[in-house]
């Protein structure tokens, strides 16, 4: 059964995934792009006390498959110890949580590669700092994007025409994937951020509003040391630098 603080409480929900990025996920993501790795990492939290029990961040140099979220999964499902899912100064188990029973975190709207990692791992939930547009204009990496709409975003065979014979159907107004659907339910920082004014007011919005502003400029010299790389030709695996 889903815990009442994962369900119900979006104020201890963010603050617990903006502690997870800022102590778990940036430091290994530090490291990563130093070695000339993409800024994106993920990580899996218990539903029933937001506790991490696995982090992961991207290693595209040595394969072109370990995104941040499909290395996350990886380890999930490779590791032996878990922390209890209530209270992460208890002893660890050898039980692996459900996914189902967990929350996903991905730094960065996962890719479609991601989305279907996720969705075939049982994950019934993910969430998320960055969008896609923010990937493309803030960090220069627009293929989420571009893969997509190249691959996926199929036009679908119009009942009708307009006068003119055309197909009245605007695919740029698409969207590029379903966020609720009968896998999972993707939500943005953004979306809680609604939900906390909705809660408990502008005010309280407005604080962690500038909470999320926070821990994202954490990106910039991630950003800036990643494009760094890729000038210095750092070999990697990824076709797409």
């Amino acid at each position: 059964m889903a815990s009442p603080v994962y369900d119900s409480d979006p104020l201890v929900l963010l603050k617990a995934l903006l502690a997870t990025i800022e102590d778990k996920i940036i430091p290994l993501t530090s490291k990563g792009v130093s070695s000339g790795n993409k800024l994106f990492g993920a990580a899996i939290l218990s539903k029933a006390g937001l506790v991490p029990q696995t982090v992961s961040t991207n290693n595209e140099t040595a394969s072109p498959l370990l995104h941040g979220e499909i290395n996350c999964i990886q380890q999930f499902f490779a590791q032996t110890s878990f922390p209890d899912p209530l209270d992460a100064s208890k002893p660890t188990s050898s039980q692996r949580p459900s996914p189902q029973d967990c929350v996903f975190l991905a730094t960065h709207e996962p890719c479609s590669l991601c989305l279907s990692g996720i969705t075939w791992s049982g994950f019934d939930n993910f969430f998320y700092l960055f969008t896609y547009e923010d990937s493309r204009s803030l960090f220069s990496i627009p293929y989420d994007i571009d893969i997509l709409q190249e691959v996926f975003r199929v036009p679908a065979v119009p009942a009708s025409t307009n006068a003119t014979g055309a197909a009245g159907e605007d695919l740029e107004a698409r969207p590029l994937y379903n966020k609720r659907n009968k896998f999972f339910t993707a939500r943005s920082f953004e979306d809680l951020i609604r939900e906390i004014k909705a809660k408990y007011g502008e005010t309280e919005g407005e604080k962690w509003e500038n909470e999320v502003k926070r821990v994202k400029a954490m990106y910039n010299g991630l950003s800036d040391t990643y494009q760094a790389s890729k000038r210095d030709v750092v070999e990697s695996a990824s076709f797409w630098k």
